[in-house]
């Protein structure tokens, strides 16, 4: 999921720079690819990998056949973890998808009377492609983080394991939404 959404947020800032840049897209150039996926990679390890290490830790959730982080722990370790996670796993990405987009739907706007070109419609249509991406994974993920903020700063017994299994699997199967996203809004496949 943490890669998920940090590629999302790679990739908006990408077509943010590209689009709004002066230069035309190289597309033999593979190295800010590498350099997005390398960094959403490294970026999601960094998060993962503490509760290994003792930042919190891994249990079951739900009715026991799921895994993540501890959430129903008061314990400050545990807190501080779920909250650098929403802050930094969730918060941020999103603010950079919301501000590449939204700068960039007022630069088509501007452009849009200037240049009809062939470019700007394929540009246009990446852009929906993507922000449809973007509200699937949110509405993926929110429920799932409203469940975790809940368990942890609310009444123990607030979220019942029967009330966070829905929310759990919507976000584990976000993953599934992007290819089938990118199947149906892209013309070329």
């Amino acid at each position: 999921g943490i890669v998920s959404l940090t590629s999302l947020a790679v990739l908006s800032y990408e077509r943010y720079r590209t689009m709004t840049g002066t230069a035309a897209a190289d597309t033999t150039n593979y190295r800010k690819t590498w350099t997005g996926i390398v960094l959403s990679w490294t970026y999601s390890l960094v998060w993962t990998v503490p509760p290994l290490f003792g930042w919190s830790s891994y249990r079951p959730e739900g009715p026991g056949t799921m895994c993540s982080v501890n959430r129903h722990s008061k314990d400050a370790n545990d807190v501080s973890y779920i909250i650098g996670l929403f802050v930094f796993c969730l918060v941020i990405p999103v603010v950079i998808i919301v501000y590449s987009y939204g700068k960039l739907l007022r630069a088509i706007r501007q452009a849009s009377g200037v240049n009809k070109g062939m470019g700007r419609t394929r540009a246009q249509r990446i852009l929906v492609m993507v922000v449809v991406m973007v509200i699937c994974f949110l509405l993926c993920w929110l429920p799932y983080a409203t469940v975790a903020l809940t368990a942890t700063f609310g009444k123990p017994g607030l979220t019942t394991p029967a009330a966070s299994v829905i929310p759990s699997i919507l976000a584990k199967s976000s993953t599934v939404y992007n290819p089938i996203t990118y199947i149906f809004l892209n013309k070329q496949v």
